[in-house]
C-alpha cells in the first residue's frame, strides 16, 4: 500500500526499485503504465500508479561537482538532504528549496518546486540547467533550453508525465555561514499582512503564517517572517567558530495516529491563538540569527508529523490567485474555511514572483495559501468551495499537492495544459506510457 505524505488516498500499488538506467528498459517493455517515484512527499495521488509505481531512491549518486562554478551533476534519486549535508560544510546552497529537505531532485523537477523566494528566484526548474529523460523505449534524452526545449519544459513541473527524469545538471549558490538573519513581524489583518510582504520584496525570502480561523476584523491575521543568509562578519561571537556547521541530529517523533477528533475549531482555534499571541511578542525583538535548518525546514524537526491528522489522513490544498485578485480571493478562502470550522493549524501564505517557463509549472504572479485538512465528513464539499473560489478568481491549484479537484477547474487554471498534453503524446506515446492516479483523475 502506497500513499503520498498525506497519506490519502492509499493504493495497492505494485512497486519497483530501479537501481541503474539499464534496468528502466526491462520495465518499460512489461507493456503496463507506470510512474516514477522519488520519496513519498508529493502529498496527494501524483507518485501513485497500480499497475507499477517506480522508486528511483537507489538512483542516489552525485556524479560531478564544479567547484568554480557550483555546477552539480547528480542523479534523480539524490535526496534534498543529501545535498544539504554534503555542500553546506563547504560553502554552496541550492537555489530554491521546498518546505521540507527530504525530496529528491527528480521530485523537485516533477512538481517544479517553489520555496520562501520564488518573487525573487523563481521555482527550482528555473535554475535547472539540463535533465537526461528516459521515453516509452527506454531511450533517454538531454533535454535543455537548447536541445529538446519543448520537452525541457514540458518536464518542469509535468509530474512525471512526459517520462521518468534520471539525472539534472544546476548550479548551486556560494554562502557564507549557514545562518539567516530572519524576524517576525505581526499583522493585524489580512491587509496588513500582504503590506508588510509588498513592503519587503527586497528581503531574499518571506513567508507568513495565517490564523485561518480568525474572523471580522482579524481576519487574515498571522505572523510575516522575512530573513537573509548572513555574511560571516555579522556573525555574533559564539556562531563565529563554525559558521557553516549543519543542525543537531536531535528529532520529536509523533508515535501513534493521533485520533483525528481531537482536531476540531475549539482545539486549532486554541492553538492558534496562542501561536500569534507568543509570535506577536516575539515580533518585538531586533532580528534574529536561525540555523537555515530551522528556517526553512521546520516540519522536518518532527518526524511522521503527518500522524498528527489521523489514521485516515489529510489533505493539503494549495491554490495560487493573480495578483489582483489576491486580496478578495485569499479573504473569502479564509472566510469559508472559518465559516466551515475545520481549521489548519498550518496556513501558509506566500508572495509569488512571474510565471515560469514550464508548461505546467503551479506558481503565477500573486499570492499561494496551502492548507490542511483532516479527512472527515465535509471535507471534500469543503475543498469543492475553496475551488470555487479559487477559480473564481483566476488561480489554480497545486498538483503536487492535489487530491481532489475536479478535471474541469484544474483545466481552467492551466492554460498551457494544451501544449503540455501535445508534447506529452510526442514524448510518452499515445497512449501515454507515463501515468499517476493524478492524471487518470484529472484526464491529463
Amino acid at each position: 500500500m502506497l500513499s503520498g505524505w498525506g497519506r490519502y488516498p492509499a493504493l495497492d500499488c505494485r512497486l519497483e526499485r530501479l537501481r541503474r538506467c539499464e534496468a528502466l528498459p526491462g520495465l518499460l517493455h512489461r507493456g503496463t503504465t507506470l510512474i516514477a517515484r522519488g520519496n513519498g512527499r508529493s502529498y496527494g495521488d501524483a507518485a501513485l500508479n497500480p499497475e507499477l509505481t517506480v522508486s528511483m531512491l537507489a538512483m542516489d549518486r552525485m556524479r560531478a561537482f564544479d567547484a568554480g562554478t557550483g555546477l552539480l551533476d547528480c542523479e534523480a534519486g539524490v535526496l534534498l538532504a543529501d545535498i544539504l549535508e554534503t555542500f553546506v560544510p563547504l560553502g554552496w546552497f541550492p537555489p530554491v528549496v521546498p518546505g521540507t529537505r527530504l525530496v529528491t531532485v527528480g521530485g523537485m523537477i516533477a512538481a517544479d518546486v517553489h520555496g520562501k523566494n520564488h518573487h525573487r528566484d523563481g521555482t527550482f526548474g528555473g535554475h535547472v540547467e539540463s535533465l537526461t529523460l528516459a521515453g516509452p523505449d527506454g531511450a533517454t534524452r538531454e533535454c535543455s533550453r537548447t536541445e529538446n526545449a519543448d520537452l525541457f519544459r514540458a518536464t518542469l513541473g509535468g509530474m512525471g508525465l512526459t517520462g521518468v527524469i534520471l539525472s539534472a545538471r544546476f548550479r548551486l549558490r556560494p554562502v557564507e555561514t549557514a545562518f539567516v538573519m530572519a524576524e517576525t513581524l505581526a499583522a493585524r489583518d489580512l491587509n496588513e499582512t500582504m503590506a508588510l510582504f509588498e513592503a519587503s520584496r527586497d528581503w531574499p525570502h518571506s513567508v507568513a503564517w495565517i490564523d485561518c480561523l480568525a474572523r471580522g476584523a482579524g481576519l487574515g491575521r498571522g505572523l510575516m517572517t522575512r530573513g537573509a543568509f548572513m555574511e560571516r562578519g555579522v556573525l555574533p561571537p559564539r556562531l563565529e567558530s563554525n559558521p557553516l556547521c549543519l543542525a543537531p541530529a536531535g528529532k520529536l517523533r509523533v508515535p501513534v495516529d493521533v485520533p483525528s477528533a481531537l482536531l476540531n475549531r475549539v482545539s486549532i482555534g486554541l492553538f492558534n491563538e496562542f501561536c500569534y499571541r507568543l509570535g506577536r511578542g516575539r515580533a518585538r525583538a531586533e532580528a534574529r540569527p536561525v540555523h537555515f535548518d530551522r528556517f526553512f525546514f521546520p516540519l522536518d524537526r518532527i518526524e511522521a508529523w503527518n500522524r498528527l491528522y489521523g489514521r485516515p489522513g489529510f489533505v493539503q490544498y494549495q491554490c495560487v490567485l493573480p495578483k489582483g485578485e489576491a486580496p478578495a480571493g485569499v479573504a473569502a478562502l479564509l472566510e469559508r474555511v472559518a465559516a466551515a470550522g475545520q481549521g489548519s493549524f498550518l496556513a501558509v501564505l506566500k508572495l509569488f514572483g512571474p510565471t515560469g517557463e514550464g508548461l505546467m509549472s503551479f506558481p503565477m504572479e500573486g499570492y499561494t495559501l496551502a492548507l490542511d485538512f483532516p479527512v472527515r465528513s465535509g471535507t471534500a464539499a469543503l475543498l469543492d468551495g475553496l475551488d470555487e473560489i479559487t477559480h473564481r478568481h483566476g488561480g489554480r491549484v497545486y498538483l503536487a499537492k492535489d487530491a481532489c479537484c475536479a478535471p474541469a477547474r484544474m483545466r481552467e487554471g492551466y492554460p498551457r495544459l494544451g501544449a503540455f498534453k501535445a508534447v506529452r503524446a510526442e514524448a510518452a506515446g499515445a497512449p501515454p506510457r507515463f501515468a499517476s492516479e493524478l492524471s487518470r483523475r484529472l484526464a491529463l
